[in-house]
């Protein structure tokens, strides 16, 4: 069994002119335990809405996603809030930091719901820090930070709870090359290693050569490369 499953899965929306828009079109998807997707698209193509569709964060238009063999559709918010909490790490693209939280406290809060003990949350916290090169940062409030580092910090609170999937748009977006290759190093070893299924989205900064399947995306539809407008991949 699979872990995600979409089928014709659609989202619309309607723009500020009141025009109807296809974020995502009914596609159909499987993602297997252990597997590492990467989905490429230009700004635009639906990438970002297909995560959240995946995670919980949006209910589909129609069409279904079944997570864990179980039709999100048919669960409560409650229920889709344990899905998240409890199974998937998020690193969102623009960060979703809390800005009056400091950089120890945001990836600590990712815990705050389970049974852990304080001490032992913030020797978790502290381990993620130092190796992602945070360590000397754990005080700051995130509008201390750069883009990057902000990132960071991001990345770091998803991998807290050891998800079984993590979701990850434009992981090494705002980084530098080498702070992005230690990031795509250490995504990579998370999936080989310890057989966390991860999907990334991404515009084209991430290397697809990482993955093991890569598809395309343009106006919400799963197409093929040169149909998104690659040529190279």
């Amino acid at each position: 069994m699979p872990l995600v499953e979409t089928k014709e899965v659609t989202k619309i929306y309607r723009n500020k002119e009141g025009v109807v828009v296809r974020a995502v079109d009914a596609v159909d998807l499987r993602i297997d335990r252990g597997e590492f997707l990467v989905i490429v698209g230009r700004s635009g193509a639906g990438k970002t809405t297909l995560l959240n569709l995946i995670g919980a964060l949006n209910r589909p238009s129609s069409g279904g996603v079944i997570f864990d063999g179980k039709d999100t559709s048919k669960l409560s918010n409650r229920e889709l809030a344990l899905i998240r909490r409890e199974k998937i790490g998020f690193i969102f693209q623009d960060f979703n930091l809390l800005p009056t939280l400091t950089v120890l406290e945001n990836i600590e809060v990712a815990l705050a719901p389970t049974e852990m003990l304080m001490e032992e949350q913030r020797k978790k916290s502290k381990a993620l820090l130092t190796l992602f090169d945070l360590a000397d940062k754990s005080d700051c409030l995130p509008s201390e930070l750069s883009l990057g580092q902000q990132q960071r910090v991001a990345i770091a609170r998803a991998l807290i709870n050891n998800p079984s999937l993590i979701l990850a748009d434009e992981p090494t977006g705002e980084l530098d090359p080498i702070m992005g290759r230690i990031v795509v190093k250490n995504l990579v070893e998370l999936n080989q290693k310890y057989n966390t299924t991860l999907v990334v989205a991404t515009h084209g900064t991430f290397p697809y050569n990482t993955a093991n399947r890569v598809l395309f995306m343009k106006d919400g539809k799963i197409v093929t490369c040169e149909e998104a407008g690659y040529k190279d991949a």
